[in-house]
């Protein structure tokens, strides 16, 4: 399992916030600690996973070392939230491709045929 750190804070007030110093803009809630910890590992793995389909880069998860300092993190709880290294994993695959069309890829590509073929089908299935 793959582990990011998550910052688990409550306000007066206010149900359990939880969210993610390395993945911005990853929040989530959940009344009682048990429901947020479980919403907070779906919220990840729904972030990253639409990371890679608009073909960004997966932030590399810090440990709890390296945010301990971390000034934002407040009075927030750190706390250890895991998804399945499946999500992340790049699968190498063989396929047969006409020669003419190989170089019209590379030269749209920039080099990244990988990442090319990974956008055209999402962009196909997608629509």
């Amino acid at each position: 399992m793959t582990s990011y750190v998550a910052y688990l804070r409550k306000d007066k007030g206010s149900d359990y916030g939880v969210e993610f110093p390395d993945v911005p803009g990853c929040v989530t809630a959940g009344h009682s600690i048990e429901e947020a910890k479980a919403m907070a590992a779906e919220a990840l793995a729904g972030h990253l996973q639409m990371l890679l389909e608009e073909g960004l880069p997966v932030p590399a998860p810090s440990d709890m070392d390296m945010l301990a300092g971390d000034p934002h993190r407040g009075d927030a709880v750190m706390l250890l939230v895991e998804i399945s290294p499946d999500l992340l994993k790049a699968e190498r695959v063989n396929v047969m491709i006409p020669r003419h069309l190989l170089g019209r890829i590379d030269a749209a590509s920039g080099g990244n045929r990988s990442r090319f073929l990974a956008e055209a089908a999402e962009e196909k299935l997608a629509g």
